[in-house]
């Protein structure tokens, strides 16, 4: 039976691949003292395991499913990468960039005192800072500077053993540093700050930070009007100016009408009014007579995901785009940045590229998706005339090289795959006609292309791999050590005193700079709050870009020095 699962294996090695997926996926979401390996690296670790048996995969099946990982990343993180251009954006992209050239040349001086080869430097470069996507890029650099077939598979091979030494303390190592370490450091409280800083934009201390009344539990109930009440006459929009209620349905005699701000309610009116269930009980019921209408109440209520792409609300307050008409029978649900949730308080701004879950009648989400942007509703359909015809664009683009002295220099195919998603995401927030990659699909993308490119260079690089990890491993650990706690030190001290952010967003931001998710999670926790993830979206996409693009700069200075 083992006998034939090698043969087998060895006839047809793309089943490795996927052998390697199943185990990967398998084994990577489990945690141990709330750590996991990730599927990246339990992926590749079960797949140097299936390398050793002598499989190998050729072909360019690797590069393929790397430049739609790449596309998806960009994809991804092109509004909010565009969107740092205005109002505090420029302050956290100087402070972005300071810290990730540290993120590139503190691995790159570990390197040299260490004496690693080129192929090590650029795994322990991207497994300190966790940057997958980076291996890709220095992988494609390396292919194209002349070297002969045996010393680029030489340093290809290294890789990966550099980037499973070193990548565990890049996640785990962040996370200590970010949310225990840091906090201590600086003398913070971090679930002070954080309670503090919801005080300072509208939160309320008694709920979670992501819980703001006339925002959840949301009710629709109908009420009767004497002809003696104080709402007789009025205009729905006046009967409670201050509360976010709402008069979505009328009653008058054996007629149903759809109400809008302008309708006047009359005695003996029957009122279907939404809003917060302790807002209705406390506020509405007393001064009328509620009262069951079923058919009133059978208008479809939706939850719909809006995607952002009106400029005019970039920047804009909860609060101010709850106060907006357009806003008029809307509740806000969740906000998503970066497939990280932030908090819903009345003074979180919303960016071009969130994604708003909003809940209301199908008549007030339209106009609500029309003046934001546009209804993300569940479909099936992608643009793969965008997705295609984009990578193609941009690996010609990046294919196009100059010299910087005797060595070709460019952006690559992948870095071309990288800068066309950013291009196409930023051009699909200013036209929504094109370009549409529902969620689930965009994820299918990042995920699957990034771990089919990393399963295929485990599994070539499995016979080397052992022997390589005895010559360079405990060496090697340390100098990951070091190279990702020195920037996520100096990141902490650089925030808080130069650039000054809020104690409360300071570790968020430093996490979005490193693009680590698990380290946000644990600073959330830590703080009892999901306020640092305000700091988490601008950082990260400037972060998720740059720190792929370094991938070649690492393979530069190595090769230079």
């Amino acid at each position: 039976m083992w006998n034939w699962l090698l043969d087998t294996l060895h006839s047809y090695p793309e089943l490795s691949i996927f052998l390697a997926l199943a185990f990967g996926f398998w084994l990577g979401p489990k945690k141990i003292a709330g750590f996991g390996l990730g599927s990246v690296t339990a992926t590749l670790l079960f797949a140097v395991i299936i390398g050793q048996f002598g499989i190998t995969i050729t072909g360019p099946i690797k590069s393929t499913f790397f430049l739609m990982f790449l596309f998806a990343v960009g994809y991804g993180v092109g509004p909010q990468f565009f969107a740092g251009l205005s109002k505090d954006g420029p302050r956290q992209i100087a402070f972005s960039v300071l810290v990730l050239a540290l993120c590139l040349l503190v691995p790159f001086a570990c390197a040299k005192f260490a004496n690693l080869d080129l192929g090590y430097a650029v795994g322990l470069y991207a497994g300190s800072q966790t940057i997958s996507s980076a291996i890709g890029v220095a992988t494609d650099q390396i292919n194209h500077m002349g070297l002969t077939p045996e010393q680029a598979k030489s340093y290809a091979d290294s890789i990966p053993i550099g980037y499973a030494v070193t990548y565990i303390f890049g996640t785990i190592g962040s996370a200590i540093i970010l949310a225990q370490l840091g906090p201590k450091l600086l003398g913070i409280d971090l679930v002070k700050v954080c309670a503090d800083y919801e005080k300072e934009i509208g939160g309320d201390l008694g709920q979670d930070a992501g819980q703001l009344a006339a925002y959840r539990q949301i009710e629709v109930r109908t009420f009767k009007v004497s002809s003696n009440s104080r709402v007789v006459g009025k205009k729905a929009r006046d009967i409670a100016p201050n509360l976010r209620v709402f008069i979505e349905r009328v009653r008058r005699g054996d007629t149903i009408i759809e109400a809008d701000g302008d309708t006047v309610i009359l005695g003996g009116d029957v009122l279907a009014i939404s809003g917060h269930r302790s807002v209705l009980v406390e506020q509405i019921e007393p001064h009328t007579t509620e009262v069951d209408d079923k058919e009133l109440l059978n208008a479809p209520v939706n939850k719909v995901d809006v995607y952002i792409t009106n400029k005019a609300f970039n920047n804009k307050t909860i609060k101010e785009l709850a106060d907006s008409p357009q806003a008029r029978g809307i509740y806000l649900s969740k906000i998503t940045r970066h497939m990280v949730e932030i908090p819903i308080l009345p003074n979180t701004e919303i960016l071009r590229g969130d994604i708003l879950t909003l809940i209301g009648s199908e008549r007030h989400i339209a106009v609500a998706a029309k003046a934001l942007g546009y209804a993300d509703r569940p479909v099936q359909d992608t643009d793969l005339v965008t997705v295609a015809g984009g990578i193609f664009i941009g690996g010609l683009i990046g294919a196009l090289s100059i010299k910087l002295g005797s060595i070709p220099l460019s952006l690559s195919t992948s870095g071309g795959a990288l800068l066309a998603g950013l291009l196409l995401s930023y051009g699909r927030t200013v036209h929504p006609t094109f370009g549409r990659i529902p969620a689930p699909a965009l994820a299918l993308m990042n995920t699957l292309g990034l771990n089919v490119f990393i399963a295929i260079v485990g599994i070539n690089a499995g016979p080397g791999f052992v022997a390589g990890l005895q010559h360079v491993g405990i060496s090697l650990f340390v100098w990951g050590i070091i190279s990702t706690s020195v920037p996520m030190l100096v990141a902490i001290y650089l925030g808080h005193y130069v650039f000054k952010f809020h104690p409360a967003i300071l570790f968020g931001v430093c996490a979005g700079v490193r693009t680590t998710t698990a380290a946000l999670g644990m600073i959330q926790e830590t703080a009892k709050s999901k306020v640092p993830a305000l700091g988490y979206g601008m950082p990260y996409a400037i972060g998720n870009t740059l720190l792929t693009i370094f991938g070649l700069l690492i393979v530069l200075l190595m090769s230079h020095s």
